[in-house]
């Protein structure tokens, strides 16, 4: 299943950029494992997206173990709104581009 994180900052914008390098290791690591399929800021930036892959049968404690293991939200900067998205049109396309398993 593929789900879509909101990320909005809580903190004003030189206190988040004090743990984006964190952040951006953690999400390397997501990318890595192939649960991260996309992510960047919104512009302008008050915050980001994240576009993620988990498996069926643990969405909710996948999404909530990747929120609460995000150095944002540990460090306070950041809160998270977690999507659970099930596309239809270009679900396919997205498939093929994302081809790594879950």
């Amino acid at each position: 299943m593929y789900a879509i994180a909101i990320i909005r900052y809580r903190r004003p914008l030189d206190e988040v950029l004090k743990v984006v390098d964190e952040h951006r290791a953690y999400l390397k690591r997501l990318l890595d494992q192939g649960t991260l399929l996309a992510s960047g800021p919104f512009d302008p930036r008050h915050g980001g997206a994240l576009l993620l892959r988990v498996p069926d049968e643990a969405v909710v404690a996948t999404l909530d173990q990747i929120r609460d293991s995000d150095p944002f939200t540990q460090k306070g900067v950041a809160q998270y709104e977690l999507l659970p998205w099930a596309p239809v049109l270009g679900k396919e396309e997205l498939d093929k581009v994302f081809s790594r398993p879950a």
